[in-house]
């Protein structure tokens, strides 16, 4: 039975899941492990989400500890999002995820040149 967000599931799949589950939020940290970035930087370095859409990302990583927003005091405002210490220990995960999408891709594209 599918749990829902608002409940805590015991199963460890589901606890990482509810983390880092949506369609950019592995791209976001993706790209943060560069180095802190503006929310426009982001923004231009993911092709296709909406502004909407990283900014709800963005909060939900920040609440769940993942990555921390640091505001600038001036004008205009500046707002950088970094990775955490809590966050960097997503770094293996990420890593092992796109090991196995590459190797994915190239069994797609095997597939569509028989």
């Amino acid at each position: 039975m599918p749990v829902s967000k608002k409940e805590i599931s015991q199963c460890p799949i589901d606890a990482m899941l509810s983390v880092i589950d949506g369609r950019w939020k592995g791209t976001i940290l993706w790209r943060l492990c560069d180095g802190p970035m503006r929310t426009s930087e982001l923004r231009r370095s993911i092709p296709g989400i909406t502004e909407r859409m990283l900014i709800r990302h963005l909060q939900e990583l920040v609440r769940d500890g993942i990555i921390a927003r640091h505001e600038e005091k001036r004008v205009p405002p500046c707002v950088r999002y970094s990775i955490t210490k809590y966050g960097w220990t997503l770094a293996p995960v990420l890593e092992t995820i796109c090991g196995w999408g590459r190797k994915h891709l190239g069994r797609m594209e095997k597939d569509a040149h028989r």
